[in-house]
């Protein structure tokens, strides 16, 4: 008799444990009544009534998930391989249990493919140096369609590009090419200004023989100041021009 009392007693305990659930601040439970919709609940304490009524616990916390590496062809023919992150959350808790089986799923499958197939539309420059306007493409394509899951993208971002080899060697060759063609063209535009300098100089010493001369006393000046052994003979340059006009 007592047994049957115990056990009775242990089986109100379970059903009444099964009765009372308690979520956390960041935890929402989908409950079903006789298989059909009926509310979000909690956090706190939630009661769920067993064999009536089911639950589905739902998480809203930030969810961080990496894309493994893709096989991307670029417009220009080049094959890399591309990793990235993605971040959401769960924004409507019965869309995201009655709309998809399995969100988590959904939406690491739909990162790959549109991480695929927006790489693949730009050149392979445009993947090193316009990545922040990548990430911003693939976030938006993918918050349009996870939407109706009730699920929000709040960020993606593409880890890392890896290139083969030879492709490394010929992007260092490019690069080096033109480091070299910039430099050449600093070098020739300094040629270019000095020989403006110089002939704007010469223009003002023709104009003004006192300034040739005095230009002469500094040079002869410069020279005596420094340690050589080199020996100036002054030389007027009246006399000299006597004999250039000849």
């Amino acid at each position: 008799m007592y047994i049957a009392y115990l056990i009775a007693g242990l089986v109100v305990l379970i059903f009444l444990f099964n009765f009372f659930h308690i979520l956390r601040e960041y935890e929402r439970a989908v409950v079903f009544t006789l298989g059909r919709f009926w509310k979000v609940k909690g956090p706190g304490l939630v009661i769920i009534v067993p064999l009536i009524q089911q639950w589905v616990k739902i998480e809203l916390r930030t969810v961080v998930m990496s894309i493994p590496p893709q096989d991307v062809i670029s417009r220009d023919n080049v094959s890399v391989r591309v990793s990235a992150v993605v971040y959401f959350r769960v924004i409507d808790p019965a869309r995201a249990v009655i709309q998809i089986e399995d969100f988590n799923t959904a939406v690491s499958q739909l990162a790959q493919t549109t991480l695929r197939s927006v790489l693949g539309q730009h050149e392979l420059d445009e993947m090193l140096a316009e990545r922040t306007k990548l990430n911003a493409d693939i976030q938006k394509i993918l918050d349009e369609h996870t939407d109706a899951w009730g699920i929000k993208m709040s960020m993606v971002e593409i880890k890392q590009i890896d290139l083969n080899e030879s492709m490394v060697r010929a992007i260092a060759q490019q690069a080096e090419a033109e480091r070299g063609r910039r430099a050449k063209i600093i070098n020739a535009d300094g040629e270019l200004q000095a020989s403006q300098k110089l002939a704007e100089a010469a223009r003002v010493l023709a104009a003004e023989p006192q300034a040739m001369q005095l230009r002469y006393l500094q040079t002869l000046s410069s020279i005596g100041e420094e340690k050589n052994s080199t020996i100036v003979f002054p030389v007027p340059i009246d006399l000299l021009s006597g004999f250039l006009k000849k």
